[in-house]
C-alpha cells in the first residue's frame, strides 16, 4: 500500500526528519506533538497550557487526515513528571468521549525542546 504524507500549518512543522502523520490504507499514524504553538513555533508556558496545545495539535493533524480525535484507537502520552497525569485525564475529557481509545502513559526523563508532555496517536478512518 502506498504511504500518504499528511501535513497542516495548523500544527507545528516537523522539527526533524519525520512527517506530522502518515496514512497507510485506513490507518493514520500521528507523530508525537509537544506544546509548540504552530503560529509562533514557541513552547507554551506551563503544564496545563502544554497539555491543551498538544491535544489541539493532534486534533489539527487528525483533521488534516480527514478524521477527528474520535477516530483515535491508540494514544501514547509521555510526561516528564507523572504527577501531571491527572491533568492529562482532566483535559482528555474535553477532547475524547466514550468509547475512549486505548492509552499508555509513560514517564520520561526529557522531551524535545524542554517540553513537559508529548503525545502521539494512531487512528483508523471509517470505511
Amino acid at each position: 500500500m502506498p504511504k500518504q504524507i499528511i501535513s497542516t500549518d495548523r500544527a507545528p512543522a516537523a522539527i526533524g526528519t519525520y512527517s506530522q502523520a502518515v496514512r497507510v490504507g485506513d490507518t493514520v499514524y500521528l507523530s508525537g506533538q509537544i506544546g509548540l504553538d504552530p503560529k509562533t513555533g514557541q513552547m507554551v508556558e506551563g503544564i496545563d497550557a502544554q497539555i491543551v496545545r498538544v491535544l489541539d495539535n493532534l486534533k489539527a493533524v487528525a483533521e488534516a487526515a480527514g478524521a477527528t480525535l474520535a477516530d483515535v484507537v491508540k494514544l501514547n502520552v509521555y510526561l516528564t513528571d507523572l504527577s501531571h497525569f491527572p491533568k492529562v485525564n482532566e483535559n482528555m475529557t474535553k477532547y475524547f468521549h466514550a468509547p475512549f481509545p486505548a492509552r499508555a502513559a509513560v514517564g520520561v526523563s526529557a522531551l524535545p525542546r524542554g517540553a513537559l508532555v508529548e503525545a502521539d496517536a494512531v487512528l483508523v478512518l471509517a470505511a
